[in-house]
């Protein structure tokens, strides 16, 4: 019961720590590639841990009672950085880079810029394990990853905005129109990559290339 208590005490801190081991990767990731580019594909992050509320009814749609090792076992999101690019290839440039590192291990990967929601809804979330360095011994904390484009984050938040007001009842002409709207974000994300490989294309730069897609596993 001791045991279990500390644990129950620990948990928060843990998973802060986790982000800000992450933010730091980041951050470091982000000054590399400006200094080799000349640009950094990353234009802003953002972090939040998950309130217990949140926890407990994510816990009870899942099934599970409301236990610490149910926590650690199901519930991957608790920690959750945000991180918004200019470009999509830039998105998979970065996974491609997380998948390469021994400081980071990729534990699962859902494509929904590839395969998106039904109500267009874009995203890559990538399930990560960060290394924190105990006096216990090594411990991997989990933390998710949302990577989105400017244009698909404004399409997130302004759809948030809409379902809380509605309190998640929306009328369907506005569902409708939000889901032109994820197209037109699509549809402009596509264009501004264009523009800027016909750019870079043009000084000599770059070669075209088209993006992996990665799929839910």
């Amino acid at each position: 019961m001791l045991n279990q208590f500390n644990e129950w005490k620990k948990l928060p801190m843990l998973y802060k720590l986790a982000l800000e081991e992450l933010q730091n990767k980041v951050k470091l990731i982000k000054t590399e590639l400006k200094l080799q580019d000349g640009y950094s594909p990353i234009e802003h992050t953002k972090v939040r841990i998950k309130e217990p509320k949140s926890i407990i009814n994510k816990l009870e749609r899942k099934g599970f009672d409301f236990t610490l090792d149910n926590i650690l076992t199901h519930i991957h999101d608790i920690a959750g950085m945000r991180i918004v690019c200019a470009f999509v290839q830039d998105i998979y440039r970065l996974l491609d880079h997380f998948s390469q590192r021994d400081d980071i291990r990729v534990i699962e990967i859902k494509d929904y810029i590839a395969n998106p929601k039904p109500n267009g809804y874009q995203s890559l979330h990538v399930i990560v394990a960060v290394p924190l360095i105990l006096f216990e011994g090594t411990r991997w904390m989990k933390v998710e990853i949302q990577m989105r484009t400017l244009a698909m984050d404004f399409w997130a938040s302004m759809e948030h905005i809409i379902y809380y007001k509605y309190d998640k009842k929306v009328p369907n002409h506005v569902v409708g129109e939000l889901k032109e709207a994820a197209e037109a974000a699509d549809k402009l994300d596509h264009q501004m990559l264009r523009l800027r490989e016909e750019i870079l294309a043009q000084a000599g730069d770059y070669v075209a290339e088209e993006p992996e897609k990665i799929h839910e596993n």
